[in-house]
């Protein structure tokens, strides 16, 4: 399957996952309450690491638990494991085979810490180690650019936190994105001439916060292993610490700006970008204000609840950069110097 037919399978995909997991959800929240934890101790790489960024803001926010991203290279390199106690120690990976990962979930166990894996293939190293397995469902993903793997593993995300807060709205919502998701794919022809304008772009920055700086962070990577730009993640306001000085006309920005707490932050920002600094703007969001800043804008469903944004605008940043990809001439299916599954130590 191509990278454009697993772009357009995540709907699905989602549905999917969401029925299998359902119930998984719900065993493992009940096994591990937040009485029984005090934060969260995250390991993951790449792709995967996007994803527990989003776990960093989603389960701080609705479920008041800490995350901390771990150092692998702690576990394995220096042989100096940090100490784990009242942590929930996680492994995220696609393919649960990176030894580094696993490392850091069998240590965790080691301390007598619950363990957990999330990923895409239930019979893998890091799935056999863990006290916990979420399965994604995602299907074989044939791409080497990861899209419905990273989405789903956003889902279980979700999913685990609405169970810990046995809050049932939020599994309503989560029964929407099906509907959001299908209505930003509508967009993929315009995406694909918006990509037009960027055949020459070499560099650029991409802007995202709060539950979108994981947003920031894949959409990012996508450009960077597709497209070859030499594209880098931001916040905004970490962007205002330095780095906005690089700025000039025409420089080029991406951001992802949906309706929520962070908007009147991004908004601002952006405005400036736009009317001081005459850069190059295109812009996800489903605010109108907003997306008027834009060269290029590209509309997010209204409803979309802030907390589900990622799921959703990922989704146009996943086909900008699958068409630009095209547009400059880049094979789709084989990013150079890439293989489908990356074993770290």
């Amino acid at each position: 399957m191509s990278l454009h037919a697993e772009i357009h399978e995540q709907t699905a995909v989602w549905q999917h996952s969401y029925e299998q997991n359902r119930e998984v959800v719900r065993a493992i929240a009940r096994a591990v309450p937040l009485e029984r934890i005090h934060h969260a101790f995250i390991a993951a790489r790449g792709t995967s690491d996007n994803a527990a960024r989003y776990a960093s803001y989603l389960w701080g926010a609705m479920n008041q638990l800490p995350v901390t991203l771990a150092a692998p290279s702690l576990f394995s390199l220096y042989r100096q494991p940090p100490r784990l106690q009242s942590a929930l120690v996680i492994g995220i990976s696609q393919s649960g085979q990176s030894p580094d990962i696993v490392n850091v979930v069998a240590e965790g166990k080691r301390q007598g810490q619950p363990t957990l894996a999330i990923t895409n293939e239930p019979e893998s190293p890091l799935a056999q180690t863990a006290d916990f397995v979420i399965n994604i469902h995602a299907g074989v993903e044939t791409a080497v650019a990861a899209t419905k793997t990273y989405t789903t593993q956003l889902l279980a995300i979700a999913m685990l936190s609405a169970a810990w807060s046995q809050a049932e709205e939020r599994f309503a919502a989560i029964e929407r994105l099906g509907g959001w998701g299908t209505a930003v794919l509508a967009h993929d022809e315009t995406i694909g001439q918006l990509a037009q304008r960027y055949r020459y772009m070499e560099q650029c920055v991409v802007l995202g916060r709060g539950y979108n700086y994981a947003t920031a962070f894949e959409w990012s990577l996508k450009l960077k292993e597709l497209t070859y730009v030499v594209a880098e993640p931001y916040s905004s306001a970490d962007f205002r610490h330095g780095p906005i000085a690089i700025v000039e006309r025409g420089f080029p920005v991406m951001a992802v700006a949906p309706t929520g707490a962070v908007l009147p932050d991004m908004h601002e920002l952006l405005q400036k970008l736009a009317e001081e600094k005459r850069a190059e703007l295109l812009i996800i969001s489903n605010d109108a204000a907003t997306l008027g800043l834009a060269n290029s804008p590209i509309p997010l469903p209204i409803d979309l609840p802030e907390w589900l944004s990622p799921l959703v605008s990922i989704v146009p940043a996943q086909l900008f950069a699958y068409h630009l990809t095209g547009v400059k001439g880049y094979n789709t299916e084989a990013p150079r110097g890439l293989n489908k599954v990356t074993k770290t130590t």
